[in-house]
């Protein structure tokens, strides 16, 4: 049991870390709080509500996996090299395809609640 919870703490720390040091962390986590404070105001199903912290969760996941990959290219290749910048890009690139993903899905669920309650 003492091992799980020092699991907790490292990788608590990391998100932590993550969210400190990442300017993008930074982005992510105002726009997933924007999201489920606007969802707390919307009339949203739970299937709505487990689509959008799905969502969340994906992108959250992906810059903290782009960071470690950024971070081990960076120790392990000091230098530029074509590879190092090869697998840094793709990373980035899966969380762009993500982000850019989520605000699809974040405008097909909240934009209709939110459209009906504006006009109403």
């Amino acid at each position: 049991m003492l091992k799980f919870i020092r699991s907790l703490s490292f990788a608590c720390s990391g998100i932590v870390l993550a969210v400190r040091s990442q300017r993008h962390m930074k982005i992510h986590t105002a726009a997933a709080v924007a999201v489920c404070l606007l969802g707390a105001f919307l009339p949203l199903t739970r299937l709505e509500w487990a689509v959008l912290l799905l969502t969340i969760s994906v992108v959250f996941t992906l810059e903290m996996v782009n960071t470690a990959i950024e971070k081990t290219v960076d120790l392990s290749s000091p230098g530029i090299h074509p590879l190092a910048k090869a697998a840094k890009d793709i990373a980035a690139g899966a969380v762009l395809v993500a982000a850019c993903c989520a605000i699809m899905i974040g405008l097909l669920i909240l934009g209709p609640p939110l459209w009906h309650f504006l006009m109403d």
